[in-house]
């Protein structure tokens, strides 16, 4: 596996991660628990180095398993959990008060069976929190050596200038993919002038990318997708043509939909660093091959032209959930 630096920050992980949060949480039933203490495990005997978690995946269950798989080899790996829910349930709104994030840091701290969080994340930004303040409280747990590393999640590039002027910011994780790419805009030439990472969440569109899923497909009633208006029937078929798309590519190159779309991803910048999710060990296999996908610059071109010929539709999130705030 190849490894990358995040930035300026010095921190290397692999070159594609794990985003851990679907074994327990958000795509239908839990994975069993030594089923995924397993998979987690066979991703670290693959190369795999950095590991995504939250207290609000579950909330809290996905960090005890992280931490219990990942316990063997703790001094082997990056462990990124995150902060910023009131009482880590997503539904129940933001809250990073400098209290609450000490609060949660310690309580990860036990939870993930260890002595420091190598990447501690702001989940969502705080409308009611000075993003200074919140940045201060992180330094503070830096300087006590409970915190490694300072990220932002979902972050406005005002937000993420104003916290690095306080504590450095070495990664902001956001949503990416050929289906989502806001972010060319203005937030990855920020990153590129700051020197902060870039980890990509959902890099297969929560799975669509990968040909899995169509128009017929049955979600479990406690899969969050019910709730996305780019997953209704109507947009899984309208949005087809991007899947059908990127079949031809990977077909020319003899590799997958999600090896082209992961691979695309890792093209674009040398400190972006994906973080696809799996509860499948062919699928982390699949995944974890696309670092070794190399697209020539014709290949991206290719690839550019042709998705800018689809109009994806429907929105990413249901309007209650859009939570960035960028101040």
């Amino acid at each position: 596996m190849q490894k990358r630096t995040l930035g300026n920050s010095g921190l290397e992980v692999s070159a594609v991660g794990l985003g851990c949060m679907g074994l327990s949480f958000g795509y239908g039933p839990a994975a069993g628990t030594q089923e995924a203490i397993e998979l987690i495990r066979a991703a670290v005997e693959r190369g795999v180095t950095f590991f995504d978690t939250a207290e609000a995946y579950g909330p809290f269950t996905n960090e005890g398993l992280v931490g219990e798989a990942l316990a063997p080899v703790r001094d082997q790996v990056v462990i990124a959990t995150k902060f910023g829910f009131e009482d880590g349930d997503a539904q129940a709104g933001v809250d990073s008060r400098p209290e609450r994030i000490r609060e949660v840091a310690e309580a990860s701290l036990r939870r993930l069976k260890t002595d420091r969080i190598d990447l501690f994340y702001q989940h969502r930004v705080d409308p009611d929190v000075p993003i200074e303040e919140v940045a201060g409280a992180v330094k503070d747990l830096i300087q006590e050596g409970k915190v490694k590393h300072f990220g932002l999640s979902e972050a406005g590039v005002q937000t993420i200038r104003r916290a690095h002027t306080v504590q450095s910011v070495t990664a902001l994780q956001s949503e990416y993919s050929l289906w989502w790419r806001e972010p060319e805009e203005e937030v990855l030439p920020t990153l590129e002038d700051l020197g902060i990472g870039f980890v990509p969440f959902s890099p297969l569109g929560k799975g669509f990318l990968t040909g899995a899923i169509d128009e017929n497909t049955k979600f479990d009633s406690t899969d969050f997708r019910n709730l996305v208006p780019r997953f209704s029937a109507e947009n899984r078929n309208a949005n087809q043509s991007l899947v059908e798309v990127l079949g031809e590519i990977a077909a020319q190159k003899r590799v997958t939909r999600a090896q082209i779309a992961i691979a695309w991803l890792l093209a674009q910048r040398p400190w972006i660093v994906p973080i696809p999710g799996t509860t499948k060990l062919h699928r982390l296999d699949e995944n974890i091959g696309a670092a070794g996908i190399e697209l020539t610059p014709e290949d991206l071109r290719e690839i550019n032209n042709a998705v800018e010929q689809v109009t994806v539709q429907g929105d990413r999130y249901p309007a209650h959930l859009q939570q960035r705030v960028d101040r």
